[in-house]
């Protein structure tokens, strides 16, 4: 018999740097190759392959991998039949969903949807677009954008639904927002029969969990400082915390040490209130994942 494997799809691309990180602070470390779709993993019973994440989860329905990563827009785009095991929520410059949405030139009159009706669209995620055009009474021609989908209003085009994060390309291309298609966020996703197979399963399962450790500790640091006992409560009113605080005794029964974990932008803020709240040797620290 021989070992067991598991195939994971990476997404290659825009998320493909994203992800890579993401599972080094899950404790996987990903080596990949210029010239290889196969990556180098740290982990004997895994083994990744990149794919795009638009064509990911038909791989993951036709079980030629076992699980992957991929967006839900692809899922819906392709109307996978898949098992959701987790939503995984980062992008490729930030931790939170991108947007698909509708944009026309800066000089079009257009202020909506409604405004587009027998018009042309460009896009990547055409049946999805159909979609949002049926469910808004609209008939226009949709049709498919092989990239660089940007440009296309300037080569006649009348609007395009594109995804973004920050809307910065689409301003650079002399476009404006109408409306949000969709919204979507990246997702873990099984093969309906892998799924069954219980190694297979605890095996993404723990892999999940790891991912999403990591996912939380986003942002996030710990802070651990020594107080007197006088001061615990002036100390722990200050503190924002996912949990209470651990507060525990010291060799010297006057004192104790408290510890949390909050938000690293609070931290410029939290350090001068806490000193003069009392507290002394306060030491922040990196987080790489946070598990419930």
């Amino acid at each position: 018999m021989g070992k067991k494997i598991l195939k994971i799809g990476i997404p290659k691309g825009s998320l493909q740097d994203t992800t890579i990180r993401l599972f080094e602070k899950a404790g996987y470390r990903i080596r990949v190759s210029e010239r290889s779709y196969f990556p180098v993993i740290d982990d004997e019973e895994i083994e990744p392959v990149l794919f795009r994440a638009q064509e990911m989860s038909r791989y993951v329905e036709d079980g030629i991998i076992d699980c992957g990563i991929t967006g839900n827009d692809w899922i819906e785009e392709n109307s996978s039949s898949v098992e959701r095991v987790a939503g995984l929520v980062y992008a490729k410059q930030s931790m939170k969903p991108v947007r698909w949405v509708l944009a026309v030139p800066n000089s079009s009159a257009a202020k909506g949807v409604k405004d587009l009706k027998g018009k042309k669209i460009a896009t990547e995620l055409v049946k999805v677009t159909k979609k949002y055009l049926k469910a808004n009474g609209i008939e226009a021609e949709v049709e498919f954008s092989w990239g660089a989908t940007e440009v296309k209003p300037k080569m006649g085009i009348d609007a395009i639904v594109e995804i973004t994060e920050t809307g910065s390309s689409l301003r650079a291309n002399d476009l404006k927002i109408i409306d949000t298609v969709c919204e979507s966020t990246t997702q873990f996703i099984a093969n309906r029969e892998t799924w069954k197979d219980p190694w297979k399963r605890e095996k993404i399962e723990r892999v999940v969990m790891l991912l999403k450790g990591a996912l939380l500790a986003e942002g996030k640091v710990g802070l651990k400082m020594n107080a007197m006992r006088g001061d615990v409560e002036r100390i722990i009113a200050i503190l924002p915390s996912m949990k209470a605080p651990t507060v525990a005794p010291l060799f010297d029964p006057k004192w104790v040490d408290i510890e949390t974990i909050i938000d690293e932008a609070d931290v410029k803020r939290l350090i001068p209130e806490l000193r003069k709240a009392g507290a002394t040797g306060i030491i922040e620290y990196p987080l790489n994942k946070v598990i419930y």
